[in-house]
């Protein structure tokens, strides 16, 4: 351990740290309200002695030994569950309430391994609409750290190292108004015929994993005649799921070469990203996975997380990890094993006091 992290440890027990948990998952943090729940992580820095404070987009920064940047983010998508602990089938305690699995649980896990270990930290916002929190990181720091360890839940033994990246934009057209009886193409139709080409131009191969291809997905239309009678109007959201194979880029050109009228806004933009297992990081996952007597998994995960964003701007090893069953993502019944939250924190100590030894 440097000098500089052994400065800034402290002791949390078990106990504070599930306190920690529970505490943030009671506070509510959907996009983009995510200040109260901030400030309960910078109350716990600060308890433990370490400095900590709010950036302009409202992240939780508690800098501190760089070779280790533990991030994960503080929103969470809409949803009341109430909180509440209770035992399941297996005599499991298990935390229930909206962000325990996605991302309260690796947040808080990854707070109390930067308190132990003396780590940086930072709580980005906004990561479940655009990343803003972790679009604002990469461009306010001078130096990028020397690691990278992104909170998303992988399950306590998983180790995710590859995201798909995202295309999204709008489709809008316009056509003159005429009978319904005319043949020609009106704008809905024409935005009909271009999202069934593109459709077409991705048919997916079902011996293609879901990660290595391209999937589409319309996710919103409009259409029909103007305000003022003259014209009929169009318009359709879509996004497009985009494996390391391609570049968002290229997927773009492919989209639009299949337009025949009307334009497509392309408005949000993250590269995929793939990580080797053999970097540092993974190497020290999979060592203090074993060492809890795991067996470690790793994984690619189909959506996209901040992971993207940090790789497109920091040239450094990085994985994605953190506790909870990700299917209950989003999910009316999201909850976590607590004991499994505990595991979780033991690994990224390990973890990260590895790394920092290097």
């Amino acid at each position: 351990m440097s000098s500089e992290a052994a400065e800034s440890t402290a002791t949390v027990s078990d106990e504070e740290a599930r306190d920690l948990l529970e505490a943030v998952v009671r506070i509510p943090s959907v996009t983009p309200d995510e200040r109260e729940a901030a400030e309960r992580l910078v109350e716990f820095f600060e308890d433990h002695g370490r400095e900590a404070w709010l950036d302009d987009v409202g992240n939780v920064r508690a800098p501190a030994d760089d070779g280790v940047l533990l991030t994960s983010h503080i929103d969470t998508v809409p949803g009341d569950i109430p909180v509440r602990v209770e035992e399941n089938d297996e005599g499991e305690a298990e935390l229930w309430g909206r962000g325990s699995v996605d991302a309260k649980g690796p947040l808080c896990a990854m707070a109390v391994a930067a308190v132990r270990t003396g780590a940086s930290f930072v709580g980005v916002v906004g990561e479940e609409v655009d990343s803003r929190g972790g679009r604002f990181l990469v461009e306010d720091r001078e130096a990028e750290p020397d690691a990278v360890i992104n909170g998303e839940p992988s399950g306590w033994e998983g180790i995710t190292l590859g995201y798909r990246g995202l295309l999204a934009g709008t489709y809008v057209a316009t056509s003159e108004s005429g009978h319904s009886s005319r043949p020609e193409n009106n704008a809905i139709q024409d935005a009909i015929d271009w999202w069934a080409a593109v459709d077409e131009e991705f048919e997916p191969d079902d011996w293609i994993p879901v990660f290595e291809r391209v999937t589409t997905k319309p996710v919103s239309m409009d259409g029909g005649i103007s305000d003022d009678g003259l014209s009929v109007e169009a318009t359709m959201d879509v996004q497009l799921r985009v494996p390391p194979e391609y570049t968002t880029e290229e997927i773009r050109e492919i989209a639009d070469g299949h337009l025949t009228n009307g334009t497509v806004h392309w408005d949000d933009k993250v590269e995929p990203v793939m990580q080797s297992p053999r970097t540092s990081v993974a190497r020290a996952f999979r060592a203090a996975i074993r060492q809890q007597g795991g067996d470690p998994t790793l994984l690619r995960k189909t959506g996209t997380s901040d992971m993207n964003v940090f790789a497109q701007s920091w040239d450094c090893p990085m994985v994605t990890y953190g506790p909870g069953d990700s299917d209950l993502d989003h999910a009316p019944n999201e909850h976590i094993v607590l004991d499994e939250y505990d595991r979780s924190v033991a690994v990224l100590e390990d973890v990260t006091d590895r790394l920092l030894e290097d």
